[in-house]
């Protein structure tokens, strides 16, 4: 059946983007409830961190050739690749390049002790002495938000604002938009979620059409991820389906999201990404929609978006919170 405007009423297909600045380079987008903007790209660390682990010259290049290029929205967390994720942006950004970046990280931890030690071994890693972004990562299971307020993570978390190593608070999920809909139901007004965000998801457990609308109305910030579906290359959608990259790029992007992180295994893959944000017009609603109409037939079972339906995308150390094999 043909799909309609009216199917997607009240989903994110119609509300507006966020303020945007021109830069020359990548443009910038507002960060939710804040006055600060950032670049509407976001390099993500486990994928530099894969590079880095074969060569390091290389890792460092694509990193300083997105910032040169305007993507200074930089991605990481506590747990990509046993902390190298972290230690591989550190050696790049050295030198400088830090005060270029608005650099975020994630906690894995739940309780108070567990977030020092996240945040401690992040701040080493990353060698600076803040964050601009911290977010709770992997907020995946119904009690993962009860977990983040009654064990003691938020309160380690707003003494490390107090203190002036972490700017703003966020959290991050990939299972399914009733976690995110319950986070952002309690008592603290966080300034971003991340969320996956790609052609597929209009269909299946829909963070796009279910937890997005909610965000904008409250004025957080969406970080989209697995744009391309996720995996290795972060290439199932294109790798599997008729949909190219270049299209599921475009599509986030033509999201009121406020960025959208991209991992990087190649410097081709930065540049076209980069040719993609600098001449960037958002697609029309019909360009959106026939999009969707050919993500459909393959959609609504997850098989494309594993990291909703199975624990295959699920980190070592959420696996162990919560009893699962390693």
């Amino acid at each position: 059946m043909q799909m309609t405007r009216r199917a997607f009423v009240g989903s994110a297909l119609t509300l507006p983007l966020p303020a945007q600045q021109a830069t020359g380079g990548v443009p910038k987008r507002a960060l939710g409830r804040t006055k600060e903007f950032v670049s509407m790209l976001a390099l993500g660390g486990a994928h530099i961190g894969r590079v880095g682990q074969k060569d390091r010259a290389e890792a460092i290049r694509i990193m300083h050739t997105a910032i040169d290029g305007g993507l200074t929205f930089f991605d990481n967390a506590w747990d990509y690749h046993n902390g190298w994720g972290e230690e591989m942006m550190g050696l790049g950004l050295e030198g400088g390049w830090r005060n270029r970046v608005f650099l975020m990280s994630k906690n894995c931890a739940r309780d108070y002790e567990g977030s020092r030690k996240c945040l401690e071994d992040s701040l080493r890693r990353l060698k600076t002495d803040h964050l601009d972004l911290w977010q709770f990562h992997e907020i995946n299971y119904d009690n993962d938000p009860d977990w983040v307020f009654e064990k003691g993570a938020l309160k380690y978390a707003l003494e490390a604002v107090k203190a002036g190593k972490v700017r703003h608070i966020g959290f991050t999920g990939h299972k399914d938009p009733r976690i995110h809909l319950k986070m952002l139901a309690k008592p603290y007004p966080w300034v971003t979620a991340q969320m996956p965000i790609n052609v597929m998801d209009a269909w299946y457990r829909s963070f796009q059409n279910e937890a997005l609308p909610v965000c904008l109305k409250r004025n957080v910030a969406v970080i989209a991820m697995k744009t391309l579906g996720g995996g290795p290359m972060e290439a199932r959608i294109p790798s599997k389906t008729k949909i190219t990259a270049e299209q599921c790029v475009r599509f986030a992007l033509s999201l009121p999201v406020t960025t959208v992180c991209r991992g990087y295994m190649t410097m081709d893959q930065l540049k076209q990404d980069l040719r993609i944000a600098r001449d960037f017009k958002p697609l029309s609603q019909e360009e959106k929609l026939a999009i969707l109409e050919m993500s459909k037939p393959e959609a609504g079972d997850g098989r494309h978006e594993l990291f909703k339906s199975t624990q295959t995308f699920d980190g070592a150390p959420h696996r162990e919170q919560h009893g699962f094999a390693l």
